[in-house]
């Protein structure tokens, strides 16, 4: 018997009478590295928009290991342990790296002003464990160097790498990646890669990437599934989705 970690069934998205997510539906794996493709207006973004709460889908249902996750809103998805980053990443620039990833701690006790004025030294207690799970996050994502540096200062590719780290810290074991390859220098892109691997095989994170870089896709991906039209169109190994002749017209001969 599996224990998905996300079953979406059924999901359907309307704007102004077009429907742009129709009827989709696919399971996660846990320990699974899916990843989503297809053309620009394949509806993979409001896809993403609809598992991450950002939007309310009309139809269909989505499970989030094991509990019914319909219509939540971003932060009641984190407690069931969904997180997704964005393409581009929403990092406080004024803050340092270790700062900024401390701040993602679902429970952070400091914030709670009547907690920190009757309970100063839990929170005190609390804010040295997640300091220290801080410095945990950095180093699986090799942000360790740069602690102590402000976010601003960080390039593009150590954005997204401070991004990954911050899901990480929000407890997140199924991560949506949203373009995290897009904008990032090339020997950064084979270490973001390398990253995600690792955090899948040592840690059992479960990843849903959206990605047009498709060899970052056939490299990382154990199934793919193929968008067009709002509608999956072919999902499978990277091998056999890229030889079905739908998805070579719709989408890999356009890459090509």
């Amino acid at each position: 018997m599996t224990d998905p970690a996300m079953v979406v069934s059924g999901l359907t998205k309307c704007f102004g009478g077009v429907t742009v997510v129709d009827d989709v539906s696919f399971v996660v794996e846990r320990g699974q590295i899916l990843g989503l493709i297809g053309p620009n207006g394949a509806g993979k973004t409001t896809l993403f928009n609809l598992l991450s709460g950002v939007l309310k889908a009309d139809g269909g249902r989505l499970a989030v290991n094991g509990t019914d996750a319909t219509g939540l809103p971003p932060h009641r998805l984190a407690r069931l342990g969904l997180v997704r980053t964005f393409q581009l990443a929403r990092e406080l620039d004024q803050l340092t790296v270790l700062e900024n990833v401390m701040l993602a701690a679902q429970d952070n006790v400091g914030e709670r002003l009547m907690g920190a004025l009757l309970r100063p030294t839990a929170t005190a207690r609390a804010e040295r464990d997640a300091q220290e799970r801080a410095w945990e996050m950095l180093a699986r994502v090799s942000l360790t160097p740069h602690a102590g540096k402000r976010a601003a200062n960080l390039s593009g590719g150590q954005k997204k790498l401070l991004e990954l780290a911050r899901c990480l810290m929000a407890g997140a074991d199924i991560i949506l990646l949203d373009e995290i390859a897009a904008g990032v220098a090339p020997h950064l892109v084979e270490e973001i890669k390398h990253l995600i691997a690792r955090l899948n095989r040592d840690h059992g994170t479960t990843f849903l990437v959206i990605e047009h870089n498709i060899g970052f896709i056939r490299d990382l991906s154990s199934r793919v599934v193929v968008m067009a039209s709002g509608k999956v169109l072919a999902e499978g190994s990277f091998a056999h989705v890229a030889a079905n002749p739908a998805v070579i017209e719709s989408y890999l001969g356009q890459a090509a």
